[in-house]
């Protein structure tokens, strides 16, 4: 960028230098004649132009060049590694902040909060002594925010949030106050809104045993998690807003966790039988396990029951193309990976950045899991 600042300048100067030596004329200099009111407003013009040119040249430099990614250190902390999700999310992150964006690995901290938030605010707080530019955090309790924004603040340190996301007037807070904090990912809504609709577009709108009422069980994540609360409450809205009526038999708490997802799915078919027509799973770990528990009592997906979740893990696409689920709903870790690696940089080079950013989510189903399977294998 300095060699493009010079050559501007250079540039200028030349062209004053052309500008103010065309007049020609005598070759005795004791006679040049004083310059014509003409020629001074040129010259003026020249010097008007060269400033103009090495200002231009020295905003460029300044909006390019910011921190050399090979310096800057992230710290990263996930709310729990044991998540199928989050373990696509952090090894993509980590892939495109190394060998897309040029960070070296050892400069990227990455850690894991064992869903216990007392262990994620140490890795944060030892984030801040270490001095990271910028931290990326997958909170294990959004109600934490408040207090990991407030220290991070203190420390001048900005904060990208991903994948559990804050309340709103927390987001609008950022705004307000000044501070430089962001969240990434995806609308719960519409991926609740999306398995909604997957089993209303069924030919028989899931009423498998076709009583004229959808009978459900609920499998959800951490109730108190906003995606766990809009999957739950957006999938059913989805199917009476296509005029369905339905019964809910069990709704029950999973954690995001497939053996729960079995031992809640197991339970509820004991107790319900072939009163279940679907069973709505909030991620795809527990729908995993969901399956286990309906092919152990001899049900069989799209036949007699219905089964969707949300992530798009590759089992579950798998599942979708094989007839073991009725879908699933692509969360586009790549894209909520690249976008918080892109504003956690901007923060760190003093670019503006929003509040909020959303990446939508794909409904798969069997016309399409072909081809996120290509995308995510």
């Amino acid at each position: 960028m300095k060699l493009k600042k010079v050559m501007a300048v250079s540039l200028a100067a030349a062209m004053a230098l052309s500008m103010t030596a065309c007049g020609g004329g005598s070759s005795q200099p004791a006679e040049t004649p004083a310059p014509t009111e003409a020629a001074a407003k040129e010259e003026t013009k020249a010097e008007e132009a060269a400033d103009a040119a090495t200002e231009a040249a020295e905003s460029v430099a300044e909006a390019v060049e910011g921190k050399d990614p090979a310096e800057i250190k992230v710290g990263i902390s996930i709310y729990q590694f044991a998540d199928n999700f989050m373990t696509l999310y952090r090894t993509e992150l980590e892939n495109y902040l190394v060998n897309e964006l040029g960070l070296k690995k050892e400069n990227i901290s990455i850690m894991d909060g064992k869903n216990d938030q007392g262990e994620q605010m140490n890795q944060i707080r030892n984030f801040i002594t270490q001095g990271c530019d910028v931290l990326i955090v997958n909170l294990v309790q959004a109600s934490s925010e408040p207090t990991v924004t407030e220290e991070c603040a203190a420390a001048n340190i900005p904060v990208v949030y991903i994948n559990r996301e804050p309340e709103t007037e927390r987001e609008q807070a950022w705004v307000d106050e000044g501070i430089k904090a962001t969240y990434v990912g995806a609308d719960a809504r519409q991926s609740g809104t999306f398995q909604g609709e997957e089993i209303a577009e069924l030919e028989n709108k899931g009423d498998a045993d076709g009583d004229g009422v959808v009978r459900y069980i609920m499998v959800q994540g951490d109730p108190e998690n906003v995606d766990a609360q809009y999957r739950t409450e957006k999938s059913i809205e989805a199917l009476t807003a296509a005029g369905v009526e339905v019964e809910e038999l069990v709704k029950m708490r999973g954690d995001w966790d497939q053996t729960k997802g079995q031992e809640i799915t197991a339970n509820a078919l004991s107790q319900h039988g072939a009163k279940i027509d679907v069973v709505f799973c909030n991620n795809d770990a527990m729908a995993l396990g969901a399956l286990q528990a309906i092919e152990a009592a001899g049900r069989k997906v799209n036949e007699d029951i219905y089964l969707v979740g949300v992530d798009a893990l590759v089992e579950a696409v798998e599942n979708v193309m094989n007839n073991k689920m009725t879908g699933t709903v692509f969360n586009d870790y790549f894209g909520q990976a690249h976008t918080a690696a892109d504003v956690a940089l901007d923060f760190v080079n003093g670019k503006d950045v929003e509040n909020v950013y959303m990446v939508d989510y794909v409904k798969v189903t069997t016309e399409n899991a072909g081809e996120i399977l290509e995308l995510i294998k």
